[in-house]
């Protein structure tokens, strides 16, 4: 029986499974066994699990699983909690300015308690039609405007875009937002490869802003409330469709360790 000693950490309720994988000691093709660590009836629970690696010019190397046990893009919120664990693990100063890669390339970051700072890549383009939009914020993101979406079908309306002919082969995150006012706006997400609602999704919140600012184009200072809290996110605008600078804030929260025998 193998023995694998695990982090659980939560980013307004998006939840992942933590590895300290600097010794390469776990397999990331094991496909099977990371869907079964995340399944929330058999294993520990997660919308994904991370592993924490060795970097040669960074602080760390991040690579992030889907639950359904598929290696993935970038995840706002994982990105945030690799980045508390990190701390927690001795890697980074709380408080300071750092780098770490991903999937998308080179991201800084600094850590506070239970409080993360994420910088995301570039955008540069927003595809539009009919009524709906269509971005990259390290990793791709259906959105779509909704005067009211507590009560809203998120699974069902979720599942029908992101298997629809024009996604169906690479798959797309699907969000659906509500404007409460100028500068904040309230988020519900189906995430690809977990495929289900999740309770926030970061790519999706900055994804969101972003295009809500592209339609309606007023502040680059964003408060998003998800099912499970509330994100921050600000950029700056370089023309229409294009951003730098961006940022996602957030809890990141450590829950409890663990060890997972298979």
């Amino acid at each position: 029986m193998s023995d694998i000693k695990f982090y659980k950490y939560h980013g307004a309720g998006n939840d992942f499974i933590l590895i300290d994988n600097r010794s390469l000691f776990f397999d990331a093709k094991e496909v099977q066994l990371i869907e079964a660590m995340c399944h929330r009836r058999f294993g520990i629970g997660a919308d994904g699990l991370m592993l924490l690696q060795n970097s040669k010019s960074y602080a760390f190397s991040m690579r992030y699983f889907n639950s359904d046990g598929r290696e993935a893009t970038m995840c706002g919120n994982g990105g945030r909690c690799i980045v508390a664990f990190a701390e927690k693990m001795g890697l980074v100063d709380k408080g300071k300015l750092f780098e770490f890669e991903a999937v998308d390339g080179r991201h800084e970051a600094i850590c506070q308690t239970d409080y993360v700072r994420l910088k995301m890549v570039d955008v540069s383009g927003i595809d539009e039609s009919g009524g709906t939009y269509y971005l990259n914020t390290g990793s791709p993101h259906h959105v779509s405007f909704h005067p009211q979406i507590d009560g809203l079908d998120v699974f069902g309306k979720g599942r029908e875009i992101r298997y629809s002919d024009r996604f169906k082969t690479e798959g797309t995150n699907v969000n659906f937002v509500e404007v409460i006012s100028d500068g904040h706006i309230k988020v519900r997400t189906y995430e690809r490869g977990v495929e289900d609602e999740t309770w926030a999704c970061g790519t999706g919140c900055v994804a969101s802003v972003l295009t809500d600012y592209y339609v309606h184009g007023k502040k680059n200072n964003y408060q998003v409330s998800v099912l499970g809290g509330e994100l921050k996110v600000s950029f700056e605008p370089v023309s229409k469709g294009v951003y730098k600078n961006i940022w996602l804030d957030g809890p990141a929260k450590f829950v409890f360790e663990g060890h997972y025998s298979f």
